[in-house]
């Protein structure tokens, strides 16, 4: 079991979770809240951005706890298709995609950093996080969004990982909505006048 400490619950290995609400109700920090909780009990974290480049990512996660030695790792769909930050060389703690359509990639990359924790550092835990979903359906159709989550999330259910998916839900339609949610085990949802909510399927 992935005892996750921002959400006050105990989730299945294997499980991918969406959080979703608008726009401002802490949904990145929540996601990385719950990477960081994993680091600090020496699991693997793997943040997949689509917003902000890597170093802003990895910026805000020594905010929350010490990296530096430990399986943190993070892909970075924004800075080559920005021309924002610097770009270096793929490494053992940032990868590279050429933008959020590049979704093959964004798998290749994810499957490699998992292959890593498990084969040199015997990480048998690893949460994963994806920022965001929404950044995903502005460059592709929900068809095409849908066949890469549903390969992403499978990776993640194969691993014995746990995901965690971010949405904001004021910018996609119902159906759309509707379609993703059957990808997922669990809702979170946050709110801008109270505290997030969480509903996992076996719950």
């Amino acid at each position: 079991m992935y005892d996750v400490g921002p959400l006050d619950a105990e989730i299945e290995p294997g499980s991918n979770v969406l959080i979703s609400g608008p726009s401002m109700t802490g949904k990145r920090d929540m996601a990385m809240d719950v990477l960081a909780d994993g680091t600090e009990k020496g699991e693997g974290a793997i943040f997949v951005t689509t917003k902000d480049g890597a170093d802003r990512v990895l910026e805000l996660y020594e905010q929350r706890t010490p990296y530096q030695g430990k399986p943190v790792a993070v892909v970075d769909c924004v800075t080559r298709q920005q021309g924002v930050g610097e770009v270096r060389d793929d490494d053992d703690r940032i990868k590279y995609a050429s933008s959020p359509v590049d979704m093959t990639r964004i798998g290749i990359q994810l499957s490699e950093f998992l292959e890593a924790f498990y084969q040199e550092r015997n990480i048998r835990q690893n949460r994963v996080a994806l920022h965001s979903l929404s950044t995903l359906l502005m460059y592709s159709d929900l068809q095409t969004v849908f066949r890469f989550l549903h390969v992403f999330t499978g990776r993640i259910q194969s691993v014995d990982g746990l995901g965690m998916y971010v949405i904001d839900s004021t910018a996609h339609d119902d159906q759309t909505m509707n379609t993703l949610k059957q990808l997922f085990d669990g809702v979170v949802r946050t709110h801008e006048d109270r505290e997030p909510e969480i509903q996992l399927a076996d719950a």
